[in-house]
Parts: structure tokens; C-alpha cells; sequence
């Protein structure tokens, strides 16, 4: 961020040029400091006496030479009465400058002058009147005004320079001590190079002196104690040492220590700690700017690749980019065994290959030297990235000046290394992590529960092939003595209502397009109206009485292959049916070309009803998980079905209890019973107000389920099991033996079980949610008719308090 200088101190202290020391200083205070030069809340005055009075302490020195030299500057100051006293003109110290720097001799000692990289400036301003050379060149602007950093805005940086002032003038007007103030670091551009460095700023306020206008500010001790532990509360000084009561007059020397490497590899750190950062293009610009500022070139390149142990070879990143610019060319066949000759010996002798010259260097292959050399790269350093005993990826540092990389820059690599690796190291293992979720989500039926076993068998099949059995397969994967839980949320005549809508969206396409041949027939006499008028009106006819299988496709076809090209010729040659045309294309889906009314708000009302029973019904597994571990699988139709397996042999070093399965079957019960009242308490706000009704299946007896790798999914083991399978298939039919009503209904909650000891089970969860308001009262027990190959289920029927009826707390 930099800071647009909106005056410069000659124009600010012109005025004053001419007046005593003692009226200057009297209108500088009464003068508004200048916003670009004063950082401080104070008036701010730049003088030489304090340093004058530097040097005439030290005319009788013990040590001869110091007094002889500090004489001289007082005969010399005697000899120039314009340094006496405060300067509102610069220009005096440019024309006096061999008098300045005489007196500057006690701040800047020749031998060093050179290569410090100090400056002066007025207390606390901007503006410095002499410096190192280095100074001048990496902190002043042609104005000699101290540039803006990048890295600080200006009101952080007043605020810590009035902090430091504040620290001064308790210290030197009240006595206190405190801490100094830390270093700051100044981030500037480095123009030369079209990079920057940082800098840690120290500011020396020793010829800085401050003198107490009016009635000095009393301060208790509780107030001192309070301002020392408040030093970044420059509310709390301003408010007990007000401004006006102080003036500064001196000036200030400012310190400069390079602390670029530092900086740049402490930020490193940080940022390569992150995740994802490697695989983010715009972090990486980042991280490759970062080592352009530590290595000092503005060119340099940075490539980064992973390396596969087991594959023995470099690899993308996967997601989105390879980083790398060198691995790029093993894609060229002329260049493979080039590419692979290098790596290989990157491998071999664990040390980094340096290429101060591309084009000169004995050490890589011609062809991979040209292949190099048209990357634009003409010096690099390649460096493996060890993690642990593994190597886990390639370091790449490409320049397109010779000589611009040697084994001087070892000394940077190697403190950069490790910190790469580990980068690499946790992108590569956040990679597999997410690639290993995609596979479970999309592509397999392996639940997070049983995961160890699937492990379990991939670990034996590489066993035996290691032993050289090579017609080795993947063994069976079977949970034993499991017990299932099955339930079912089903909305009610959906066939039904979906035929209705798909036949009213029919009725109405057909009609409107009638009106449209009808209005035609005033204007044009076409045979092929009549025709179509006549196909229109027979399938209008059959539609209203009911429409049969296929009739849907038929029409449509119609209509689109027959009618539709019509009304585009219509159109365009008769401009009084335009208006007609125009209603009907209005009345059509733009994208399925259909009427598409009645059948969007039913497919949008099953939606909504299964977004929210499927919603529900993962935010409560994720509960039931915490229970016991267990196996869950749900999937969609018109509703939702679940399926649960729970027992000890689907977990690993956990013991299974009975109790837990009842617990599960409670928590089924409770879910129904849930999902029951919030589909209810939604009906009237769908489009197309549908109900749902819930079953449950209950199952007393263990069974085994297999994985099934062909289909990649489980079923059950046993022929003796396979009738759990088809009850649970066709219950949802079910109806009542005698009456022929459905079992399922809305607004209850249905059990099937074939033993009756299930039902006792069950019935003491009812009486439990019934004492909690959340059932009705009346409990019926029913018999089913006969299913196909199924006979003597019977069933529980229990109606759900709806919201808004009374509910017991």
C-alpha cells in the first residue's frame, strides 16, 4: 500500500523560515502538522542540538583525539548559526552538507557507512535529511521521503509510532521504564529486480528530545501502572497525556536489517502447512513468488511432482494440474529414457543435481538438454523430497540465466526441503483420502463399518500371491449372525397421481393445440387441418376416458413430427394466427418440449417429500452409528427404503450386546414415528398434496449377509434367509385379512412380524412412545392375507399424533 505525499516540508515550513528559535518553535506548535511528513500526534520538530550537545560534551574528554575532533565541530558550528536551533528549512542542510556530515561522524562511523543501512529523519517524520547509500536507495523516494511499505497501511503505522512516542516521553518527562517496542518489518519493492525484501525497522530516538508545553500532565501510580500494561492502547495514552502538552524536537535514526530470508521461509512455513496448497494454482503462484524474493530472481521457475513408491515414477497431482515443468516432458517418446536415466539417478545417489549450465553440463543426456533449453531454462537445481526413509516428490528450480542457480543456493534448498515434503506428504495422503470417498460414494456398497474386514481380505489375497500363488482370489466376504431391521417410507398412490398428471398435462397440450388448428381452418383450407383436427379429437376423446399404456409417447410423437412443423409454416405465412401459435409454444417447456404443468409439480412434491425423509433419516443414522456401529444402506423410489445390519461380527474389537439391537429398533421406531409428522405437517404446502406411509419389518432370527463382488452390494446368505428377502419385497402390498383394506395407511405406522414374541417387543415400545403423547392410544393387532409364497404374517397398526395435537412433554 502506498501513501500519495500530499505537501513536502520546505512548502509546509516556509513560513517560518526567518523567525527566532523561540517563535518557531511557538508556531510550529500552533501550526497543523503536515499529514504527509508527521506520523505522530505531537508538534515534531527537527533540530541538530541535540547532537550538538553530543559533541560539546565531549570537548574535554579524557581521550585527546575525541576532545581535539569534538572542539573542531564546535568551532565549525560557532562558524554556522543557521544549524542552531529548530529547522522548518531543508534546504540548509542540503548546501551546509560537509557540516553535517562531520557532526553525523558520532552516528555513522566511516568504516561501516557503506554497508549500513541507517537514516535520519525529524522526530518521528518522513522525511530524512541524510543516510546510508543503502538506505537511501531501499526505503527513500525521489523526495527523499521514506517510501510506503507494502505490508503495512498508514494508520498501523501511526499507531505504532505513536505508541513509541508516547514510550519516550513517559520515559524521559515521568521517569518510567518500560520494554522498548518490538522491530517492525518493513516489506518494500526492490525495483531493480522487480521483486521485494523485508527489512526489520528499528527507530534510535537517542537525539530526540521532549519538552513539556504548559503544566506537565499529573499521573498517579495506579495510572502508570495502568499505561505500562496498555502499551498497544493508544486510546488510553491519548486520553491521560494529552498531544497538545508535548512538543518532540531532534530527530530520529532509523535502523534497517535485512531480514528477507527469514521472513520469506518463516511465511513458508505457514503457508505450506496448509492444506491444499500445492493444488491450488493461485496459492502456488504464491509459494513460487515467495522463493523468487529469497533467491533474488524474478525468473526463477518452481516445479513440484509427486513421486509413487509402488509405482516407482512421478505422477500428477490428480485433481487439477501437474506442477511439475520438467516431468511434463517424460509425455514426449523421444525423451522418455533421457527423463528416466536422470530420476533414476536422483534415486540412486540421494543428492541433489545441480545445473549451473544447461547447455554446458556432462551430466544429462543432449536430447533432454535440448528439451531443457527450449523450456527457456538455462540453470537448475533438481532435489528429491525425502519423507522419512520415502521419497515422496521432486523439488524443481529452473532459471533462464546461466549460472543464476549453483551450489552456493544449496544452502537456501536445503532449509526449504522438508517443508515441501511434508506439503507433498499430506497433499498426496489428502488426495487418496478423497479419492478412497468417491469410490465408497459412488462406486461401492463398502460401509465405513466393515471397511476393516474388506481390508482384512485385500491383505490376505496379496499375502498369497507374494507366496507365488498366482491363481489366488479374493475370498468370501460373509457377516455371520447379524440382525436385520427394514423399513420402508412409501407415498401413498403416487402411480395413480402421476398417471392423473401426466394425463391432464396430455389434455391440455392436445387442446391447445385444437384451438390452433381451428382458428387455422378460418384462414387457410388445407385438407391436412381437417385431418389433424380429427386425430386431435379422437385422442382428446380416449384421453378423457383414460389413457392406455404407450398413448403417451404416441401423441407426443404426433405432435411433434406432424402438428408442430404446421404451426412453424402457419406462423410465418399467416400473421393472423400468430397470436394463437405464440399462446401454445408459451404453454410448452422450453426444454423437454412437452407441457410440462401438472407432472413438474408432482415429480417437485415426491421430491420434496424424499429430500426430507432422506435428510432426516441421515441426520438420525449419524446419531445411531454412535450407539453401536452397524451396517445402513437407503436408497430412493416414490419414498425411501432403508436397510440395517447390526452384530458382532460386521465390528472389529467391540462387543455386541442384545441390548443394543433393541435399542436400534426403539430408535427405528422413533425415527417412523418422526418422519410421520414432518411429512404430514409439509402436505399442504406441496404442489401436489400427497401422504406417505410407513412400515416396518420386524425380524427376530440372526442371519449372514454376502458380498455379492459381481454386483458389489450385500445380500443375504442361505436359502433359508432368502425368505426374508421376498417378505420384504412384497409387504408393501399388503392388505388385511378379511377386509382387503391396505396395511399401510397414512398417518399410522405399520409392524409386520411373523412370531408373536416379536410382538411383544414391539408393543412395549408403543406403550412407551404412547406415554410420551406421540401415539394414539388404540393399538390394532391384524392377520395379512396370504402374499405370494408368504403366509401367516400378522401385524401391528399404531396412528401418529400429528403436529399441532396435544403432546405430551
Amino acid at each position: 500500500m502506498r501513501l500519495a505525499l500530499t505537501a513536502t516540508f520546505e512548502a509546509a515550513r516556509a513560513p517560518y523560515a526567518s523567525m527566532s528559535a523561540e517563535t518557531a518553535s511557538k508556531a510550529a506548535r500552533d501550526a497543523p502538522a503536515p499529514a504527509a511528513l508527521t506520523t505522530v500526534p505531537f508538534v515534531s520538530t527537527l533540530s541538530l542540538e541535540p547532537l550538538i550537545a553530543y559533541w560539546q560534551e565531549r570537548e574535554q574528554a579524557d581521550n585527546t583525539s575525541m576532545a581535539l575532533m569534538a572542539r573542531a565541530i564546535g568551532q565549525q558550528v560557532a562558524q554556522a548559526p543557521w544549524c542552531r536551533g529548530p529547522l522548518l528549512d531543508h534546504s540548509v542542510l542540503d548546501c551546509n552538507c560537509d557540516l553535517i556530515e562531520t557532526l553525523m561522524l558520532a552516528i555513522f562511523p566511516p568504516a561501516s557507512f557503506v554497508n549500513d543501512i541507517s537514516g535520519v529523519v525529524g522526530p518521528f517524520q518522513r522525511r530524512s535529511f541524510y543516510a546510508s547509500p543503502k538506505f537511501e536507495d531501499v526505503m527513500l523516494g525521489k523526495d527523499r521521503t521514506i517510501k510506503q511499505p507494502l505490508n503495512l497501511d498508514m494508520p498501523t503505522m501511526e499507531r505504532y509510532l505513536t505508541l513509541v512516542a508516547y514510550q519516550l516521553i513517559l520515559h524521559r518527562v515521568y521517569g518510567a521504564e518500560l520494554p522498548p517496542m518490538s522491530a517492525i518489518i518493513f516489506t518494500v519493492p526492490d525495483y531493480s529486480k522487480g521483486l521485494y525484501r523485508h527489512y526489520g525497522l528499528t527507530l534510535d530516538s537517542s537525539f530526540v528530545s521532549v519538552k513539556v508545553v504548559g503544566k506537565k500532565p499529573e499521573l498517579t501510580d495506579e495510572q502508570l501502572e495502568q499505561l505500562s500494561h496498555n502499551r498497544h492502547r493508544p486510546e488510553l495514552w491519548l486520553e491521560l497525556l494529552p498531544p497538545k502538552h508535548f512538543e518532540l524536537e531532534g530527530f530520529n535514526i532509523i535502523h534497517l536489517v535485512d531480514v528477507t530470508e527469514e521472513e520469506v521461509l518463516s511465511s513458508l512455513k505457514y503457508d505450506l502447512l496448509e492444506r491444499d496448497v500445492l493444488q491450488t494454482p493461485a496459492r502456488f503462484e504464491q509459494i513460487q513468488e515467495k522463493l523468487r524474493v529469497l533467491f533474488g530472481r524474478p525468473s526463477l521457475q518452481l516445479g513440484i511432482a509427486a513421486y509413487d513408491e509402488k509405482k516407482r515414477a512421478f505422477v500428477d497431482f490428480g485433481r487439477k494440474i501437474n506442477h511439475s515443468f520438467l516431468t511434463k516432458q517424460i509425455q514426449h517418446q523421444d525423451a522418455e529414457s533421457s527423463f528416466q536415466r536422470i530420476y533414476a539417478r536422483l534415486l540412486e545417489e540421494r543428492t541433489p543435481l545441480v545445473l549451473k549450465s544447461v547447455a554446458t553440463d556432462d551430466g544429462i543426456p543432449d536430447d533432454l538438454r535440448q528439451q531443457i533449453l527450449a523450456l527457456g531454462i538455462h540453470s537448475a537445481i533438481l532435489a528429491l523430497l525425502p519423507y522419512g526413509n520415502d521419497t515422496v516428490g521432486l523439488l524443481e528450480l529452473g532459471s533462464p540465466e546461466i549460472g543464476a542457480l549453483d551450489e552456493f543456493d544449496m544452502d537456501l534448498v536445503n532449509q526449504f526441503v522438508p517443508l515441501f515434503a511434508v506439503a507433498v506428504k499430506r497433499n498426496a495422503e489428502d488426495l487418496q483420502t478423497r479419492i478412497q470417498a468417491v469410490i465408497k460414494e459412488k462406486f461401492t456398497a463398502i460401509h465405513p463399518t466393515m471397511e476393516w474386514r474388506f481390508t482384512d481380505a485385500a491383505r490376505n489375497l496379496l499375502t498369497r500371491l507374494d507366496e507365488g500363488n498366482r491363481t489366488a482370489e479374493m475370498e468370501d466376504i460373509v457377516f455371520q449372525d447379524v440382525y436385520p431391521l427394514h423399513g420402508s417410507c412409501d407415498i401413498r398412490g403416487s402411480s395413480t397421481a402421476r398417471n392423473e398428471a401426466i394425463q391432464g398435462d396430455l389434455i391440455e397440450h392436445l387442446t391447445l393445440a385444437n384451438k390452433v388448428l381451428k382458428k387455422a381452418s378460418e384462414y387457410q383450407e388445407l385438407p391436412i387441418l381437417d385431418e389433424l383436427k380429427f386425430y386431435i379429437s379422437k385422442h382428446l376423446q380416449r384421453m378423457r376416458n383414460g389413457m392406455l399404456t404407450g398413448d403417451e409417447v404416441n401423441i407426443y410423437d404426433s405432435l411433434k413430427i406432424e402438428v408442430e412443423p404446421l404451426f412453424e409454416y402457419l406462423a410465418q405465412n399467416t400473421p393472423e394466427l400468430r397470436p394463437v401459435i405464440t399462446r401454445y409454444w408459451d404453454n410448452i417447456d422450453p426444454r423437454l418440449g412437452i407441457l410440462y404443468k401438472r407432472r413438474k409439480d408432482f415429480e417437485q412434491s415426491v421430491t420434496t417429500l424424499n429430500e426430507l425423509i432422506s435428510d432426516y433419516l441421515d441426520e438420525e443414522e449419524e446419531k445411531a452409528q454412535r450407539m453401536f456401529p452397524h451396517y445402513f444402506q437407503r436408497y430412493k423410489t416414490d419414498g425411501v427404503e432403508f436397510n440395517i445390519y447390526v452384530g458382532s461380527s460386521l465390528v472389529q474389537d467391540k462387543p455386541f450386546d442384545l441390548v443394543f439391537l433393541k435399542n436400534m429398533r426403539l430408535w427405528q421406531l422413533l425415527t417412523m414415528v418422526e418422519i410421520t409428522r414432518r411429512t404430514a405437517a409439509i402436505k399442504d404446502e406441496l404442489p401436489v398434496p400427497l401422504d406417505t406411509t410407513q412400515l416396518i419389518l420386524v425380524h427376530g432370527q440372526s442371519l449372514s449377509i454376502r458380498f455379492r463382488q459381481d454386483e458389489r452390494q450385500f445380500d443375504v446368505d442361505g436359502a433359508y434367509n432368502i425368505r426374508y428377502e421376498i417378505i420384504k419385497k412384497r409387504i408393501d402390498k399388503a392388505t388385511v385379512l378379511g377386509t382387503g383394506e391396505r396395511l399401510t395407511q397414512p398417518g399410522h405406522i405399520a409392524m409386520v412380524y411373523a412370531q408373536t414374541r416379536e410382538a411383544v417387543e414391539y408393543l412395549d415400545y408403543i406403550d412407551y412412545l404412547q406415554d410420551r403423547g406421540m401415539l394414539e392410544e388404540e393399538i390394532e393387532e391384524l392377520e395379512l392375507e396370504e402374499l405370494q409364497g408368504v403366509k401367516g404374517l400378522l401385524a401391528l397398526r399404531v396412528k401418529v399424533k400429528l403436529f399441532g395435537e396435544e403432546v405430551k412433554k
